[in-house]
């Protein structure tokens, strides 16, 4: 069998092509049998004077070649899932969770790793190494390696549950997007719509063999329905189906519904907190990130909510008035794109659609491209003819100076059987191997963006833009690495509410003059984004920020305090209301169960930890005020910023690498200032 398996053979780029479902659970249990093999023999041949290319090398190796395994399983679970593939790739959750667990309570394994950070070869070791003992010892404390038996079999249980319920949440949520559909035989029911989003729709009703138009819950279906849509009605019902979503309302409720799926996640986080001495699930997550105290966390975000929310309710007066000259007196939820939308351009005679015509993909791509090239030196050219998932996937490579440096996948359209959201992922680390060779970074980058449609090449928002660049910034993170250790190379052991830092900053070039010119131009003309555009759409930055902070402070606040109170005796919905209470200005309808879609939280890596994007944005706010400064393509800055940043993954405290960029502390100013929320700025 192994013969016959492409996920048991060495590979470049994975042959995604050639995986199936039933090769994921023998491979996997193959290696994971393997690997056991393989620490039993490390452990014997390092005895009690254990090596770095004896222990963390040959470990290395193993966890690499499981990575190699089991990422593009995981990739293609998210980007071309199926119900085969799903339960191949559900069926290994419990036996990598075990493996996981186990490593992490291997009492062998901890004094070896031991034993090589208190001996004297340390006093050799460059920096990146230091930290990698540091991180892999603080790990196997909060593996539960000081726990007595019937604990640490207590942990591995909650691990394993927990593993298995983040995939639940996210399936539930998935096949829940996809369970509704709107059929639209009547044109003037979509007046107001785009033709760009009329044509999408007509191309999903195509696809399933019906005539008109087909609206879905997927987010290029969705948002041109909130923000364009006269018919009000229309816009309740799609609202409607899509914040009920994996819930008890709606129009499936009880159909997929998260609420159960997030109590139960909520319960043994808190029972794994408690295990490893934490006060709450809050404590644990900052064991690992920049943010000392949950005191801290909470400080940050509820001072950033009393600074925004004068402006936030300034915003929403103005938005309401708007409304009501339309005719529309009560503004709700499925009122306030709209309206906003409307009053954007009234005010500001641009609008995301028209923006649209000169934002084609390959001028975007060829743009972004070229910046980095500013930046960084660096040159990137498109592969073809390469094993794929799906015919729209591209593959890039970067060099510098005419040496490989590492290479990405873009997946950048919305379909179906594809998770939404955008994110990019690590397919493969930049390491030095056992034999001596350097194994280069290999990033996915996943976008939700509306394909092209009636002949015309794909045309990006310009918040489609902003999303590009900000995941890119996270690929460069990763494939701009010049750490040669797999524990700490491009995102690896970074803090995770630093780890946004790089994504966040590389969007300042979507609002730049200077970048703009370089990412954009009209699709059939070719000519320039015209100076008045330019200017009104600069103008309109910060329309609606006040509004757009406290949205994202709610979610921040909802998440922390959700994990730091559990157990209080309250509901996640009303944790969600008190926290509405404190920083909203506008309250959506009963019904809402934005929860249970809050897929960050409860299926990913963000839990007690979505402040991490306002804390890294800060962060990033500070960090481009020195290319203000110096000048937003200045080439010594951005090298200063690719060797402080970039390069170093997660090699030194986030801290210590933000100061040696800044020379001094970050402050917040520069992120108000960004967001038109003092007083000069809104002026």
């Amino acid at each position: 069998m192994s013969e016959n398996n492409p996920l048991l053979q060495p590979y470049d780029l994975p042959p995604f092509s050639a995986i199936r479902p039933e090769h994921v659970q023998p491979a996997i249990e193959q290696i994971l049998a393997d690997n056991r093999a393989g620490i039993q023999a490390i452990l014997k041949d390092q005895g009690q004077n254990p090596t770095w290319a004896g222990l963390v090398l040959a470990m290395d190796e193993l966890n690499d070649r499981l990575g190699a395994a089991w990422s593009p399983v995981s990739h293609l679970n998210a980007v071309c899932n199926s119900s085969e593939l799903r339960e191949a790739y559900e069926a290994c959750l419990p036996a990598l969770s075990a493996y996981s667990t186990e490593m992490g309570q291997n009492r062998e394994l901890f004094q070896a790793f031991e034993a090589l950070a208190h001996s004297p070869q340390v006093a050799d070791f460059d920096q990146a190494q230091k930290t990698i003992l540091e991180h892999s010892l603080r790990d196997f404390r909060l593996s539960g390696i000081d726990l007595p038996p019937a604990e640490q079999k207590r942990y591995a249980e909650v691990q394993s549950k927990l593993s298995e319920l983040g995939s639940k949440f996210s399936n539930q949520l998935l096949d829940a997007t996809q369970a509704w559909t709107k059929h639209i035989t009547d044109e003037a029911m979509l007046a107001g719509l785009t033709e760009s989003a009329k044509a999408q729709m007509a191309a999903a009703a195509q696809a399933k063999d019906l005539d008109g138009w087909l609206i879905s819950l997927e987010f290029p279906s969705y948002f041109p329905v909130m923000t364009y849509a006269q018919d009000r009605a229309l816009r309740e019902e799609v609202y409607a189906a899509y914040c009920t979503r994996a819930s008890d309302q709606g129009p499936n409720a009880g159909k997929f519904d998260n609420g159960p799926v997030m109590e139960e996640i909520l319960d043994l986080r808190q029972e794994l907190a408690r295990l490893l001495g934490f006060g709450s699930f809050a404590e644990l997550s900052l064991a690992t990130k920049m943010a000392e105290t949950p005191d801290q966390v909470l400080t940050f975000l509820r001072d950033l909510a009393k600074r925004s929310k004068p402006f936030a309710a300034r915003d929403l007066e103005q938005l309401q008035a708007y409304a009501a000259e339309q005719g529309t007196p009560e503004l709700k939820s499925w009122d306030t794109g709209f309206f906003g939308e409307k009053l954007r351009e009234q005010r500001y005679s641009v609008s995301q659609e028209a923006l649209r015509a000169y934002f084609p993909i390959d001028k975007v791509l060829g743009g972004l491209f070229a910046i980095v090239q500013k930046l960084y030196g660096i040159e990137i050219a498109e592969i073809k003819g390469f094993d794929t998932w799906h015919p729209d996937v591209r593959l890039f490579e970067i060099k510098e100076n005419g040496q490989h440096i590492g290479r990405f996948f873009f997946d950048l359209y919305a379909r179906a059987n594809k998770r939404g959201g955008a994110w990019m992922d690590g397919a493969r680390d930049r390491r030095r191997t056992a034999a001596g060779t350097l194994q280069s970074p290999v990033a996915n980058l996943v976008c939700n963006f509306t394909p092209a449609v009636s002949g015309k090449p794909a045309l990006l928002t310009h918040d489609e833009v902003t999303t590009l660049f900000h995941e890119f910034g996270h690929g460069l993170h990763h494939m701009l690495t010049e750490i040669e250790h797999a524990g700490v190379s491009g995102i690896n052991g970074v803090a995770w509410d630093a780890v946004e830092l790089p994504s966040q900053f590389m969007e300042n070039w979507c609002w730049e003059p200077e970048g703009l010119a370089l990412i954009s131009s009209h699709y059939e003309t070719g000519e320039a984004l015209p100076k008045d555009l330019l200017d009104k759409m600069l103008a309109a930055k910060n329309f609606q920020s006040g509004l757009m902070m406290v949205r994202q402070l709610e979610f921040s606040l909802f998440d922390f305090e959700l994990h730091a109170t559990h157990g209080d005796g309250r509901s996640v919905a009303q944790v969600l209301d008190g926290i509405r209470d404190e920083v909203s200005v506008m309250r959506p309808p009963a019904y809402n169960r934005f929860p249970n879609s809050f897929a960050h939280i409860f299926a990913g890596g963000y839990a007690a930890g979505y402040y991490s994007y306002k804390w890294a944005e800060v962060l990033s706010a500070d960090a481009f005020s020195r290319f203000e400064e110096e000048g937003v393509f200045n080439p010594q800055t951005g090298k200063a910023f690719r060797q402080a940043i970039l390069a170093r993954g997660g090699s030194l405290a986030p801290m210590e690498l933000f100061k040696d960029f800044r020379g001094r502390e970050p402050s917040i100013d520069a992120l108000l200032r960004h967001s038109g929320l003092t007083e000069e700025s809104a002026a």
